[in-house]
């Protein structure tokens, strides 16, 4: 078990010890660790850990797995530390239970000192504790929501109530009462003299935030004309606080509208305004018609200081924040959750919105949990579905772009990747394809093992590929003698395309190649059946089903199709 947590990144310390040291290798590792996974007892660990624990706001995540990986519980840091999360990604890698036994988990509902993180998001300040006892006892919680994806209001964990007053939690960009959650949508406009001291920077940003109300952690990044972009005090400034830095040219920024351009910075710079430009053009780029919260204010050195420099700050319509997002393409398999990959399950556990067409989703929905987000298209919609999901990572969560089977065949990937690919390197969010079992796979382990010689998968839609092209495969395919599995078969608008496959097919193949049909597989429908290319039965075949074609070599005997490593004459290997 612990072999696998390490395979899959979630272990990256070395291993505690298996003997009566255990107690000095936690005091050793407390103050470092970000989260300790005991395998045990959680009596034998919560003896362990007690002199050690300090306060929630510092003390790792602890997660106690039982011996058989059953049941993992967050013991400590549910959620400040993020031990809930992990538990149920641990949990989903073992094929075991995450026990969450807070009272958030308890009642289904979101807990509202953490979940702001799965949404982008950063936590400010406020009397968090003094909020988890009143939603613990059921009393009203008032929000106002100020800036961010308002989406997760959709969920059924969500609970609070929205209200335009005063409000028990806050998600905006600016500081005050209440607790508060603060998401990535405000844009720092920088221009500044060249060889500007780093501490002017600071201090002129710190400064400006401070007297509109802002606070940092609602930053989503810096702007600037791309002249200053080997500026040292603005890449230091854009690398101590991780706040990416965009870049724009002298024509770009002069065609935005500011309300104090100046004819001076025009001669020198090419364009009438920097910051307010710079800010005002980030803030559209990441959607929404941007407000400009700062206008231009200048800040100069002071002693032992250098330079001046400008600073404006513009407020975006949308959240964004791809380095902290990421898009899993997730292949669901065939049909069963059984057959989902453990690699898939780890990646559904750990998004925070499944994306896919809606019968794919069904199929996946006993693994939902009430703080997941679910989003739907129609089966025609790939492309929006891709580009929603991308958008999505974007803004700084974590989403599962779902197809059935394998991601990578016949599925999202390609159109995702694609997608991905347009976007410059700044906007692309973390990029991952997790491998799923194909109906391909499944329908020959259920007919016996028909593709143990060279094989090839055609799709029969022309919606995506000419018709013209798809015979020149199949005709392909005929002459080198493939296996063939064939998907999309036949559907309602395009009956015949089945029939005239079949006919190439079966001009390199006799009459009594054996045929496989398999439908709705991995699901409670899943019917197969055994023909041959000569007497197939077209009007059984619609899109639910995969056709297998065997080579001149397959055959049939006692009820299962198997297709011989070799040819008749060949050295076995």
């Amino acid at each position: 078990m612990l072999q696998q947590l390490t395979d899959a990144g979630i272990l990256r310390t070395v291993r505690g010890p298996e003997d009566g040291a255990a107690a000095v290798w936690l005091a050793e590792h407390w103050g470092t660790a970000e989260a300790v996974v005991a395998v045990g007892a959680c009596g034998l660990v919560t003896r362990l850990i007690a002199p050690l624990i300090s306060d929630k706001d510092s003390d790792p995540a602890v997660l106690v797995v039982d011996p058989n990986g059953r049941f993992v519980v967050p013991l400590l840091g549910g959620h400040a530390a993020g031990g809930d999360r992990l538990s149920q990604t641990i949990a989903a890698l073992v094929g075991g239970e995450a026990v969450l036994t807070g009272a958030s988990a308890a009642r289904g509902q979101l807990p509202l000192d953490a979940f702001g993180q799965a949404w982008g998001w950063r936590r400010g300040g406020g009397d968090w504790r003094g909020l988890m006892v009143e939603s613990a006892r059921g009393n009203r919680i008032s929000l106002r929501q100020e800036s961010g994806n308002s989406l997760w209001q959709t969920l059924e964990a969500a609970g609070s109530t929205e209200t335009a007053g005063p409000a028990d939690l806050v998600i905006s960009p600016h500081g005050g009462d209440g607790c508060r959650w603060h998401p990535p949508a405000l844009w720092l406009g920088l221009g500044c003299e060249r060889d500007t001291s780093l501490a002017v920077l600071e201090r002129l940003v710190s400064e400006g935030l401070a007297q509109q109300g802002l606070v940092p952690e609602a930053v989503a990044g810096l702007a600037s004309i791309d002249r200053k972009g080997d500026e040292p005090a603005l890449l230091a400034l854009a690398e101590q606080r991780g706040w990416p830095l965009r870049l724009y040219g002298a024509h770009t920024l002069a065609g935005v509208t500011v309300p104090h351009p100046s004819e001076a910075v025009a001669r020198e710079m090419g364009t009438p305004s920097v910051a307010e430009a710079a800010a005002l053009q980030a803030a559209s780029q990441a959607g929404g018609a941007p407000r400009l919260l700062l206008e231009k204010t200048i800040g100069r050195a002071g002693a032992g200081e250098r330079g001046a420099a400008t600073l404006a700050v513009a407020l975006a319509g949308r959240q964004w924040a791809p380095q902290r997002g990421s898009l899993h393409l997730v292949g669901s398999g065939p049909g069963a959750i059984a057959l989902l990959s453990g690699e898939a399950r780890q990646a559904l556990a750990a998004t925070t919105v499944w994306v896919g067409y809606g019968l794919y989703l069904d199929l996946l929905e006993p693994l939902r949990r009430p703080d997941q987000l679910r989003r739907e298209g129609r089966l025609t919609e790939e492309t929006a579905r891709c580009a929603e999901a991308l958008d999505l990572a974007r803004q700084g969560l974590d989403v599962a772009l779902i197809s059935s089977g394998d991601s990578g065949i016949y599925g999202m990937a390609g159109l995702a990747l694609e997608l991905w690919l347009q976007l410059p390197v700044l906007d692309r969010p973390a990029f991952t394809v997790h491998p799923g079992l194909s109906a391909l796979q499944l329908a020959a382990a259920r007919a016996g093992a028909p593709l143990m010689h060279d094989f090839c998968t055609i799709s029969l839609s022309d919606r995506l590929t000419p018709w013209e092209v798809i015979e020149r495969r199949l005709r392909g395919a005929a002459s080198g003698d493939f296996v063939v599995a064939l998907y999309n078969p036949r559907s309602l608008g395009r009956p015949w395309q089945l029939g005239r496959a079949i006919e190439l097919l079966g001009e390199g193949r006799q009459a009594s190649t054996p045929v496989l049909l398999a439908r709705q597989l991995g699901r409670a429908e899943e019917t197969l059946s055994l023909h041959t290319l000569g007497s197939l039965p077209q009007e059984q075949v619609d899109m639910l089903t995969l056709v297998l074609v065997g080579n001149s070599s397959t055959r049939v005997q006692d009820g299962r199709m198997v297709t011989p490593r070799g040819y008749p004459g060949a050295a076995l290997a």
